[in-house]
């Protein structure tokens, strides 16, 4: 697939490639089969000093002028000794189109979007335990994660797409107010479906504010600086995460589970606000040269049919996951016809998507490397973090017996953990301009934290298991940003937005797979243990009890507590192990293939 398109207009003598080899050796990305991030035609190049211009996935125009290119206002500055201009004019080079000021307005309402999309993901990590005991459903607690991140996979290519055809900040408005509705749809909830179905349209909001903020940070800032926002980007992950977790349980105990929704909606209500005011008006559209859409032409534009496909697969597999031998028999008809579906659409799905001139899954990104092993490790990876991160907070609520307040303050070590290694990779991957390094020791970090959380019972000291969790979200820190980065420096320039929103729809659907499965895993271990660890005439009441309601077990007598709690720690031990099992499989696929190595524009 090399391209050559613009190439030979330019003298490779005055270019610096942004990838290169590494201490010699052959780099696994072919610079000429990916044009990464090097002018493919005239207009990408400066016409003065013919110095290839690095650009994003789209730039802006219309809506608001922002003057002529920085590139062109550096060079052609009068000469200027002074150390302190010479530094702001290469600070300045690192956005595109916009002034640094205008870039931070910007990008902070991205950050506050972050903040908050993730603080309402932790607010679900730590009180998903409360909300199912209210509703008597605690054997149904892994679709409220489920819903939420079915809605926000299968559409997040779509809002991709979308915004390419009516700009971002259409896009990213609509995903904002959706959030915001739903938000309080979930805090109105009158039973555990309406629940449920609220999670799965705020995931839809979800998804938009992610793929969006993401797309419109690669719009503005160049390639190789990217690491460098995205560790921006992880901190107020780990801030918002950390204030979903120590206030989410509080919240819960306080003010109740209603309260804790319906406390976010002034704050979504100012970040909506503030990015009516600060996206620019036609932001995405100049780079792919086309006027915004009218509804028909933007339906027939998108693969809608592929998203429908891919959303049905996703949920009869979920489906067949969580009720078998959950609510019922793996024989049960409806169990088998959803899984055999599931998997009749995904091959289905495969061969239309090889069809389609604008897939919602591309599928020559997951065929041809490194893309694929970047996607699929990404996929693996999620699935272990999130199998770590959504059956903690029921260790400590369901073997430690504390409330959902404690709960929530001892998961922060997690959030510390991810704030630390995702800042620290940006800062690291921008000064040795190297990738898989990080990449490695985040996985390792994966594996150890996987193992560390199945040696967990229920003698474990506190302080140790609040180590032993924080190891995934250590990893994930470290092996995301770098990830990201990478199917970025992988792709070309017009490939870059939809290179985005499938790594995202990957990592979203390891997020589904990875709570689905690990609630199946659990699930169906517990009940193993529990037909054999609980004695007395009263033992299939105690057994329904306990699987609806975790708070049901303090209230146990002391034998049957012992009981109970030895049962949920042996279930939540094998579960804990899968997380190790998939940060494995994700350490094998990074071996095989060599990440590109950044190099700064000279």
């Amino acid at each position: 697939m090399g391209i050559d398109n613009g190439r030979s207009h330019l003298d490779p003598s005055e270019t610096t490639p942004l990838l290169t080899q590494s201490h010699g050796r052959p780099s696994c990305l072919d610079v000429n089969e990916y044009d990464v991030e090097i002018a493919s035609s005239h207009k990408d190049t400066d016409e003065e000093h013919n110095v290839p211009i690095l650009s994003s996935a789209s730039s802006i125009s219309g809506g608001l002028d922002f003057g002529p290119s920085l590139e062109r206002n550096i060079s052609n500055s009068p000469s200027n000794p002074n150390a302190s201009t010479k530094e702001e004019n290469e600070y300045a080079s690192r956005f595109i189109d916009v002034s640094p000021t205008q870039f931070w307005v910007i990008f902070s309402g991205i950050m506050m979007g972050y903040m908050i999309g993730f603080f309402d993901s932790t607010l679900m990590a730590s009180s998903h335990p409360v909300i199912t005991s209210y509703f008597k459903a605690a054997n149904s607690a892994s679709w409220l994660s489920t819903a939420f991140l079915l809605t926000s996979t299968a559409f997040m290519p779509l809002f991709g797409r979308i915004s390419d055809a009516f700009g971002r900040k259409p896009v990213y408005l609509f995903s904002i107010a959706m959030f915001f509705v739903t938000t309080a749809g979930c805090g109105l909830a009158r039973n555990i479906g309406h629940f449920i179905a609220a999670r799965a349209l705020c995931g839809l909001g979800a998804g938009g504010i992610f793929s969006i903020g993401q797309i419109i940070s690669s719009d503005l800032v160049r390639l190789e600086y990217r690491g460098v926002y995205q560790s921006y980007l992880n901190l107020c992950l780990g801030v918002g995460s950390s204030l979903g977790l120590a206030f989410g349980g509080y919240l819960c105990d306080h003010i109740g589970w209603r309260g804790a929704f319906l406390i976010q909606l002034p704050f979504i209500f100012v970040y909506l606000i503030a990015a009516a005011w600060t996206v620019p008006a036609d932001l995405g559209l100049k780079t792919v040269g086309m006027e915004r859409m009218k509804l028909s032409q933007l339906i027939r534009s998108i693969d809608i049919t592929g998203a429908f496909i891919l959303i049905t697969a996703v949920t009869l597999l979920i489906l067949g996951l969580n009720l078998g031998g959950n609510v019922v028999p793996w024989g049960h008809p409806l169990i088998i016809v959803s899984l055999v579906l599931s998997g009749v659409l995904a091959v289905i799905l495969v061969r239309y998507e090889r069809l389609v001139p604008r897939p919602v899954m591309p599928i020559e990104l997951l065929t041809t490397n490194p893309r694929a092993s970047i996607i699929f490790g990404s996929f693996f990876a999620t699935m272990s973090v999130s199998t770590v991160v959504f059956n903690a907070p029921l260790y400590f609520q369901a073997v430690k017996l504390t409330s959902p307040t404690t709960s929530g303050l001892r998961l922060v070590a997690s959030s510390l953990a991810i704030t630390f290694s995702s800042v620290s990779t940006g800062i690291l991957v921008n000064w040795t301009r190297r990738l898989q390094p990080f990449v490695l020791i985040g996985v390792c970090s994966m594996v150890i934290g996987g193992c560390a959380a199945a040696s967990m019972g229920i003698d474990t000291h506190n302080p140790v298991a609040m180590v032993c969790i924080s190891f995934s979200s250590l990893g994930q820190g470290f092996s995301f940003p770098c990830l990201m980065v990478s199917i970025l420096a992988t792709s070309k320039r017009e490939d870059q937005a939809v290179a985005t929103t499938t790594l995202g729809l990957w990592r979203n659907l390891g997020s589904v797979m990875g709570v689905a499965v690990s609630s199946w895993i659990f699930q169906n271990t517990l009940i193993y243990h529990l037909k054999h660890n609980v004695t007395g005439v009263d033992k299939d009441h105690i057994i329904a009890l306990v699987r609806k309601s975790v708070h049901s077990i303090a209230l146990l007598d002391p034998v049957h507590r012992s009981e109970v709690t030895k049962s949920y720690s042996d279930a939540l031990r094998l579960t804990f192990l899968s997380a190790a099992v998939w940060a494995i499989i994700v350490l094998i696929l990074m071996c095989r293939v060599r990440l590109p190595r950044l190099e700064r524009k000279k």
